[in-house]
């Protein structure tokens, strides 16, 4: 008591008499040890003048979760209040969704990989996390729409998540205010918001990439941050990211040349083998797929990638992924088309310098691994320029890589601002009105975007969920329905599909890609060798089969005008019809002998038997020949068109003489030729006059 009263006699006295640097330091720090004991141990002082809510102590570990936390709840109350508003219930946006909780349903029934129960596992679901995660709720109860429920319980928790990962990756390199305006464009970039309402793993996945990126950069620049729990961490994301998605296989790959090649202090170089973790991952989906399937490839790479498209090699596979590189930076950067519901106009050189300033950024706060893994987050957008189209679906493919682009943002901010610096000292302080900027040039699409989501789910709701629902009470119960949108229409319906376009049926997808022609010939292979393998009846939209040959009775029809979601306007029901399979196969002409050897044109297997050449074939040339024979039936088969050359290799006995028949068509009067061996045995007229 006596100390403290000494202390508070000696500051008023230095205070009045002016004299404080008199005062020996001896006396200066045995009051200031005095005071801080006194306070410390609860000694009155004059009471408080600042505010009640000044003395809260927040800790800091809230920041910046907590306000994201609420500005995530808002979004998604408006969000999903919307859809509940138009649809009645809830209700994902894309078909696809409804492939996930198909699957998650399969892991609860304890069947994982079937489709349905009883059928060969299928490696249709494209991320093997995501329905392991739904399937937990479908299993105590979460049934029909009910699991949308907690697939936007997932998405939206992943957007706030999303936001905290962003800010703390912004923030060593854009400083406190970047970090906070990083945050922000999450969350005011309207396409994570349609993603997270969508019922699909886009954002849980960008989330897992983000950690990925933060946790890695820590690891790399501070090696007190190098410990066993934040190696098994590592390891444990690296498996997150790459079995949500398989382009997460190269984070996981990225993850492990972090651990690889950054050791503890005084880590021994046996620890570089946890980087083995970060490889292990990277195989995981491909592992599993083989062990499940029989092939370590989904079936939505062989449907939709280029690379292994048989249309597309060599100069004709360049030309299609610079076509969608073009079509990335030209429309979709620049917030055309497709994208103008989620990005500003014009915004594609914007989109480019914030690139170039996020190496800058890295550079002058010496966070070069940082900048690097966000630079190529951001890249990693252009992995979709390799699948056929990457226009599906609000492009979804895209936006898991979005985060990297929002942190370039607040990179270039503030390289801007570093160069607004050199011509007056306080044009810095324009830095934050540019961050906001780019915030509300986001925000202003969030109204639109929400309508879109309740608009896209009622689409969904009234076409895909609709016919679906009439299946369950309509069709038998052993009925094998045909589809192209294979989701909705199997959890509803719960009968099984054959999928057309071969997500979810083995082997159809090689079909899909080749064209309308090659299926019509495959369903002629499978009406001979498996008759119970073809669909009993078809829910399709009919303009997406390419002929009408296979369908017989109509049944039902959902139609929905003003939806852009969906793949058609009109889905329909048919009974399915396979009258008219091998009619082109029989000769129109009064040769009636057994035939030495058949080339059947389109037909995959056939064409591979007889070496039939395929050089110059683009996509989308095949035909379906629909005509009427010299006896009057209607004759259909397959082919190809727009070609000025076919070659390939007949299986003919030596020493005897064949006749050929051949079918082939022609817009104007053409010679056809026919050679054999190099050699001309023959010509024809093929065509009509002009």
């Amino acid at each position: 008591m006596l100390a403290f009263g000494e202390a508070r006699c000696i500051s008023v006295r230095t205070g009045l008499l002016g004299h404080a640097a008199s005062i020996p330091d001896s006396v200066s720090v045995s009051v200031s040890a005095s005071v801080s004991a006194s306070v410390a141990a609860g000694m009155p002082d004059e009471p408080s003048k600042q505010p009640w809510y000044a003395t809260l102590r927040i800790p800091d570990r809230y920041f910046p979760a907590a306000p994201i936390a609420v500005a995530t709840a808002v979004l998604a109350w408006r969000t999903l209040r919307a859809v509940l508003a138009q649809v009645g219930e809830p209700c994902a946006t894309l078909d696809d969704s409804f492939i996930h909780f198909q699957y998650a349903r399969a892991i609860a029934e304890l069947h994982p990989l079937r489709y349905q129960a009883g059928v060969p596992p299928t490696s249709g679901a494209t991320s093997l996390l995501w329905p392991a995660l739904l399937a937990p709720f479908y299993a105590v109860g979460f049934r029909g729409m009910a699991i949308v429920w907690a697939a936007w319980a997932f998405g939206f928790v992943s957007l706030g998540a999303l936001a905290v990962e962003a800010f703390h990756i912004a923030r060593p390199l854009t400083g406190k205010s970047g970090a906070w305006a990083t945050a922000a464009t999450v969350l005011c970039f309207s396409a994570f918001t349609w993603c997270a309402a969508s019922g699909m793993e886009v954002v849980p996945f960008a989330w897992a990439m983000a950690r990925c990126v933060r946790r890695a950069s820590e690891w790399v620049e501070n090696p007190d941050q190098r410990t066993r729990n934040r190696r098994i961490e590592l390891v444990v994301l690296a498996f997150v990211v790459a079995l949500l998605r398989p382009e997460g296989a190269v984070v996981a790959l990225g993850i492990g040349l972090a651990l690889g090649g950054w050791l503890p202090a005084n880590g021994k170089h046996v620890h570089r083998l946890w980087a083995l973790g970060g490889v292990a991952a990277a195989l995981a989906t491909p592992a599993t797929l083989w062990a499940m399937t029989g092939t370590a490839t989904a079936n939505t790479a062989t449907a939709k990638l280029l690379i292994g498209n048989p249309y597309y090699h060599g100069r004709a596979l360049w030309d299609a992924v610079g076509a969608n590189l073009k079509t990335f930076f030209v429309t979709l950067l620049n917030g055309q088309v497709w994208s103008a519901e989620f990005l500003p106009s014009n915004a594609m050189p914007l989109a480019i310098m914030a690139l170039v300033a996020v190496p800058v950024v890295g550079w002058q706060k010496h966070k070069l691994f940082r900048s690097i893994a966000v630079l190529l987050l951001a890249l990693g957008m252009l992995v979709p320029c390799f699948y056929v189209t990457f226009l599906w679906n609000r492009l979804r493919y895209l936006w898991p890589f979005a985060t990297g682009w929002l942190v370039a943002l607040s990179c270039l901010a503030v390289v801007l601002g570093d160069v607004a610096t050199l011509v007056h000292p306080r044009a810095k302080m324009g830095v934050p009105i540019l961050l906001g900027a780019f915030a509300g040039a986001l925000s202003v699409r969030l109204d639109w975007t929400i309508d879109d989501v309740a608009n896209s789910a009622r689409g969904i709701d009234q076409q895909h969920v609709k016919i679906g629902r009439w299946a369950n009470e309509h069709l038998p119960d052993d009925a094998l329905v045909g589809v192209n949108d294979t989701g909705a229409i199997a959890y509803f319906s719960n009968r099984r599909t054959f999928d057309i376009v071969g997500l979810t049926t083995n082997g159809e997808a090689r079909y899909w890609v080749a064209g309308t022609a090659s299926r019509l010939e495959h369903y002629e292979r499978l009406h001979h060798d498996r008759p119970e393998a073809l669909p009993t009846h078809f829910i399709v939209y009919p303009e997406w089969m390419g002929t009408d040959a296979f369908f017989g009775k109509q049944l039902f029809d959902a139609t929905v005008t003003d939806s852009t979601i969906l793949g058609g306007q009109s889905m329909r029901a048919y009974v399915a019809d396979w009258q008219l399979l091998d009619s082109g196969a029989r000769p129109w002409s009064e040769h009636e002998a057994k035939p030495v050897d058949e080339v059947d044109v389109a037909d995959l297997e056939s064409e591979a038997e007889h070496r039939f050449d395929l050089a110059g074939t683009r996509d989308n040339e095949e035909v379906v020949g629909d005509a009427s024979s010299p006896d009057g039936d209607r004759v259909i088969d397959g082919g190809r068109g727009f070609r000025s050359a076919d070659r390939f290799v007949a299986k003919l006995r030596a020493g005897m003489a064949f006749r050929g028949i051949v079918r082939a068509s022609a817009k104007t009067k053409t010679t056809l030729d026919v050679r054999a061996a190099g050699q001309l045995v023959g010509s024809l007229a093929v065509g009509d006059e002009d």
